[in-house]
């Protein structure tokens, strides 16, 4: 659509079903927001690159339920898409040049004929659009020039898996554009995973992207990394009168790539001991049976508690899995509470060893249990090591908690989210 077309769009009462869909509102200042931010988004775009016929693209953030640090062992994950999201206004090109801009990482601009890997590139916005170019070619899939301009609220360091947000939106720029959106959600997943690990310099598992791209509350077994198995459940906290929350502890994890690296290499130590590459290949008995060879062989107690975490994880993925069918919100919160508690004790990615004197996610744990007692549950989200925690609170309980928490993180911080119905997708 030419930017006049979008502006009565976005003004029109078909806007407030987008709004519904994607940002799980009827209020009328959430709709209010979300119009006035299209709007600017179309107005910095059609600035940058003049009129021409844009297309709006939402990439949502994800939370994790159960499941952590288990994809990259090709084990099991529940995990969701949720109402915050980066939103791009895009347009064809007829060369092979992409240019993608916002106002955090200013205008990034490449030519795609040259898709080989640049050093200087990684970890860093150009290693994902041209890795994600190089990738779909290597599939025999089209690719071709765009420009782009993106608001984003997944905001790098969130927690919220800012890198797969924007890594899914660009799959699927490829994807509308030059492959008649005929590659499939989980297929654009695996593209987006293979760019991380390959351009990005990232060596992460499959669940952010698999979550941020399929959407919705899925479970997802990666045992068979090629044909991940996918369960949706329409689960809702809300139908219990309960609200998720993350906090934002503002501790930038970016730099902490070390850190989240040790954790699939020392899993997969342990795996290697069995003469196998990941987790999921090990007889779980067999591993609990040899806890003292393997202290002996590997010398890496550290490495030990992870596959342990590792293994006593997946069986709750199991467990939550088959509590969300039975929508049996007290199992869900245990098993959320006890995956937590592995992850503070035996993964141990609350805190960086490399920096134990910066505690964040530590101490927002510390003080949201105190506020909610036992009244609701709270747990570190994803990644770990800084970024965010979640909390889950029945609802009469929320704003008072957000003045508690706000003062020490801000208010802005204590986000509450809903889990929204769809991954990324083209909105017209």
């Amino acid at each position: 659509m030419k930017s006049d077309e979008l502006k009565k769009f976005i003004l029109s009462s078909e806007f407030e079903n987008v709004v519904r869909d994607i940002y799980c509102s009827t209020r009328e200042e959430v709709i209010d927001d979300q119009r006035q931010r299209y709007l600017n988004t179309l107005d910095e775009a059609v600035k940058l690159y003049g009129d021409g016929d844009y297309h709006i693209i939402s990439s949502p953030g994800r939370v994790e339920i159960g499941g952590n640090h288990t994809d990259h062992q090709r084990g099991s994950v529940v995990a969701a898409s949720i109402n915050i999201d980066n939103l791009c206004f895009v347009k064809k090109s007829d060369d092979m040049v992409v240019t993608f801009a916002d106002k955090v990482f200013g205008v990034n601009e490449i030519d795609i004929s040259d898709l080989k890997v640049h050093e200087d590139e990684k970890s860093n916005t150009k290693s994902i659009l041209r890795g994600t170019a190089a990738r779909y070619k290597e599939l025999g899939y089209g690719i071709g020039g765009f420009k782009a301009f993106q608001d984003m609220r997944v905001l790098v360091g969130s927690g919220l898996s800012s890198s797969a947000c924007f890594e899914i939106l660009i799959t699927e720029i490829y994807n509308y554009f030059y492959n008649e959106d005929k590659i499939t959600a989980v297929e654009r997943a695996m593209i987006s995973q293979w760019v991380e690990n390959n351009y990005f310099g990232k060596p992460c598992g499959l669940m952010d992207q698999m979550a941020i791209s399929v959407g919705s509350f899925v479970s997802i077994d990666f045992h068979d990394e090629k044909k991940p198995k996918i369960e949706k459940h329409s689960f809702s906290f809300a139908d219990y009168d309960y609200q998720l929350l993350v906090i934002n502890t503002r501790a930038d994890h970016a730099d902490l790539t070390d850190e989240y690296a040790a954790i699939p290499a020392e899993m997969k130590e342990v795996a290697k001991y069995y003469g196998v590459d990941v987790l999921s290949q090990v007889d779980e008995n067999e591993f609990f049976k040899d806890i003292n060879k393997l202290r002996e062989t590997i010398k890496n107690d550290r490495a030990i508690l992870r596959a342990y975490h590792y293994f006593n994880e997946n069986n709750r993925v199991k467990e939550l899995n088959q509590a969300l069918k039975d929508n049996d919100i007290a199992h869900i919160l245990t098993v959320m509470t006890k995956s937590g508690n592995s992850s503070y004790k035996y993964l141990q990615n609350v805190y960086a060893a490399s920096d134990t004197k910066n505690q964040a996610v530590a101490i927002a744990l510390a003080m949201s249990k105190k506020y909610v007692g036992d009244d609701g549950i709270c747990r570190v989200q994803g990644g770990g090591f800084a970024g965010t925690i979640q909390v889950v609170i029945e609802r009469y309980m929320v704003n008072e908690f957000i003045d508690k928490m706000g003062e020490l993180f801000g208010k802005d911080a204590i986000m509450p989210v809903e889990i929204r119905s769809s991954g990324t997708r083209v909105i017209v």
